[in-house]
């Protein structure tokens, strides 16, 4: 959900005792405006954790991405 859309999925694949980004699956019309953002968070290793600490403009696909990471931890219904 992002933009009040909740067409489409965002999953982020990840080492589970790590938190490391390995990979990042984007099912949505705008998933070119998320994958530059998915591509720099696995090309460098970041973790979920560096994804939620992070600040996404409000109402854009690639807010979807720091929600995909707050869900890890908490309900982001």
């Amino acid at each position: 959900m992002a933009a009040r859309d909740i067409r489409g999925l965002i999953k982020l694949v990840t080492d589970e005792s790590s938190g490391r980004i390995l990979g990042v699956h984007v099912l949505a019309a705008e998933a070119g405006e998320v994958i530059q953002t998915a591509t720099l968070a696995v090309k460098f290793g970041l973790k979920v954790s560096d994804l939620t600490e992070t600040l996404f403009p409000y109402l854009t696909q690639v807010e979807g991405l720091k929600l995909a990471a707050l869900s890890f931890t908490k309900d982001v219904e």
